[in-house]
């Protein structure tokens, strides 16, 4: 999943990352123990000391926060064995991660391999600082499953002024999110699975008027997190199902959009009326699935990941609870439609600081070699896992207990192969299954719009002003929604809007895009 920065913070570290880049730039600076122990956890740094085997130096990697120790759990002792290489592995912090990297980066810290959340903004600004070692000769040398696992079209979009200086780790996945709903409320207000917005709307209203759910005024028809105004699946029946939309053969972002207003027109009536969660707007996360797995919601916009502990909370509840996930529904002009994902997860770079960037591509390299890999992500067929009719399932509970945090370890993936071993982690449940494989499997592929933008290459001014600009119309689209501010400053916002960085971005945006469209 992609996770936002925060921008302030990295324009603040800007200046110390550059002074620090004269140290790192050796790959030789030993100022480090304290700043990691101040900003990674240091589980594991024993483990520094010595390497695996020969003339092998220990190397030492930063990765994304999770909820087991890197250095004991079973994948790090299956690749120090596959590899040769005695790896200490620190992690980033699970809130605020982006300020913790820029910390440790500026401070120039000898990672030999940091891998983070994907961020374009933040890569790209490490990039030009001179804060990464270019990899290209790296991998020509010494990369031969790197070339084969990771495709040109992926190495291209990481670029930056010509050179690469991450390998990415691909989403697995198109659809995440869509409308899940109560289908035994449906059945108690006798209607059928909506299929427009229309009708959509006249579910919620029947939810409200008859109250399926049995506690009168607690209950909500729709709830949803306060931090997400374009609802999906209702966002794309309005055409505009990315965060950028063709419209007449240019991208276009949805506040500039032609269908803004009618989007914002159709939840403005649904929160007036009492369809939409009144307390939406300071809904967190927790909050909006407590509501519907608690059986006080009668639809939420939601990951299918999240249903297996909701569908736990929900039957605890009501062990009658029944629900699924709404098809995509038609919009008033017959559009419909899910952002489908594209492009990155992760991202692996080697700072200039690593005091051993060829051995670090070469560890990567050699966690890439295909039966490696596989080893990695699945385990050992018979063990961990088996095929069924040409699928890969889940042997439980060893699986969990030995692969389950395997994604974690990748620096890169293969980009072929990955897809169809990663599913075997959505089947360790056969109701998230169901609704992934609903999502992503039985959808038809008309209703699945590629975000384009997700592999177009490093453009500055829209790895400079994208997030900014997200937040400024997430918050402004959060007051419309709710009344707080009225539809006839929209066009002043939107010159706002335009000045703050939109237009140098689309103008770049565009440039690209008109060299791809078909």
């Amino acid at each position: 999943m992609l996770k936002g920065t925060n921008r302030l913070a990295l324009a603040a570290m800007s200046a110390l990352l550059a002074s620090s880049l004269a140290a790192c730039g050796s790959g030789g600076n030993d100022n480090h123990a304290s700043s990691a122990s101040a900003g990674a956890s240091a589980s594991g740094s024993a483990a520094a000391s010595g390497a695996a085997g020969g003339d092998k130096p220990a190397l030492k990697r930063l990765d994304v926060w999770q909820d087991k120790d890197y250095n004991t759990y079973p994948v790090a002792k299956l690749l120090e064995e596959k590899t040769g290489y005695k790896v200490q592995y620190d992690m980033l912090p699970q809130d605020k991660w982006a300020e913790k990297l820029n910390l440790l980066m500026a401070s120039g810290e000898a990672y030999d391999i940091v891998t983070s959340y994907s961020d374009m903004a933040l890569y790209s600004d490490y990039a030009q600082q001179g804060a990464l070692v270019d990899l290209t000769p790296l991998i020509d040398q010494y990369g031969p499953n790197i070339k084969e696992a990771i495709s040109q079209q992926s190495i291209d979009a990481l670029k930056v002024n010509g050179k690469l200086y991450a390998i990415p780790t691909s989403i697995t996945y198109k659809i995440g999110t869509s409308i899940l709903i109560r289908t035994d409320w449906l059945d108690k207000v006798g209607m059928q699975m909506p299929a427009t917005t229309d009708e959509f709307k006249a579910v919620l209203q029947a939810f409200k008027d008859k109250d399926p759910g049995g506690h009168g005024d607690q209950d909500v028809p729709l709830t949803a997190k306060g931090d997400m105004p374009m609802m999906d699946n209702l966002v794309g029946a309005f055409g505009m199902p990315n965060g950028w939309n063709d419209v007449d053969g240019q991208l276009v972002p949805r506040l500039l959009d032609p269908a803004y207003k009618d989007y914002v027109a159709y939840m403005s009536e649904l929160y007036k009326g009492g369809l939409l969660d009144k307390q939406f707007v300071v809904n967190k996360d927790a909050t909006a699935k407590e509501k519907f797995s608690s059986g006080k919601a009668g639809a939420i916009i939601v990951h299918w990941a999240d249903i297996p502990a909701i569908s736990d909370a929900l039957a605890k509840a009501d062990p009658s609870a029944k629900f699924a996930y709404v098809g995509a529904l038609k919009g008033p002009g017959g559009e419909a439609g899910f952002s489908a994902n594209a492009g990155f997860d992760r991202l692996s770079f080697i700072p200039k600081a690593s005091k051993h960037p060829e051995d670090a591509i070469k560890w990567i390299d050699a966690s890439l070699e295909p039966a490696t890999f596989k080893e990695m992500a699945i385990g050992v067929e018979g063990t961990h896992y088996k095929v069924v009719d040409g699928a890969y399932e889940p042997i439980l509970p060893i699986f969990t207990d030995e692969r389950n945090l395997a994604n974690n370890y990748m620096a890169g993936t293969n980009e072929a192969q990955y897809p169809q071993y990663w599913q075997a982690r959505v089947r360790k449940s056969p109701i998230m299954f169901e609704a992934f494989d609903y999502l992503n499997n039985k959808l038809p592929d008309s209703v699945k719009i590629t975000n384009v933008l997700a592999l177009a290459p490093y453009m500055p001014n829209y790895a400079k002003n994208n997030q900014q600009l997200e937040t400024m119309a997430g918050e402004y689209t959060v007051k419309l929604i709710a009344g707080a501010e009225s539809i006839d400053g929209l066009e002043a916002f939107q010159a706002k809007y335009k000045a703050a960085g939109e237009e140098a971005s689309a103008q770049e945006i565009n440039a690209w895009y008109a060299t791809v469209k078909k």
